[in-house]
């Protein structure tokens, strides 16, 4: 069976996220309650269209994959989750991205844009901005 063209795919937007919680969780509990939460609040025909994924989650940070359509029902869906495993909890979305690269490089590393690093040059005495 030939794979369908680029263009035909669905198209996907990864959201970083941080849990905010009295006790660690595990990946498995974490996409039990996003999947109950989104359930609750969208209801399951439009849970199903948000294509909600949990990719990865490690030290309390990782990433969600959705439809490029439902990110905003996706954001709301994480904001209503106030409980994983009975314990008060709540995921922090840290931004979106259209890879999984450039939502890892620009949400989940020691990464600021707004507080670049400046070094100053000893031979000619000028300040530069270092790119990362």
């Amino acid at each position: 069976m030939k794979r369908l063209l680029p263009s035909l795919r669905a198209k996907k937007r990864y959201l970083a996220f941080e849990l905010i919680s009295e006790e660690p969780a595990g990946r498995n509990d974490i996409v039990k309650e996003v999947i109950s939460s989104a359930s609750s609040l969208l209801g399951d025909v439009t849970t199903s269209d948000c294509d909600i994924k949990v990719l990865g989650f490690e030290d309390g940070k990782g990433i969600i994959q959705c439809s490029h359509t439902r990110v905003k029902e996706t954001r709301a869906a994480l904001a209503v989750l106030t409980r994983i495993n009975g314990k008060r909890a709540t995921l922090h979305v840290l931004g979106a991205s259209g890879t999984v690269k450039r939502a890892t490089e620009k949400f989940l590393q020691d990464y600021s844009p707004f507080e670049p690093e400046i070094q100053e040059r000893k031979d000619s005495g000028y300040a530069y901005r270092k790119v990362n």
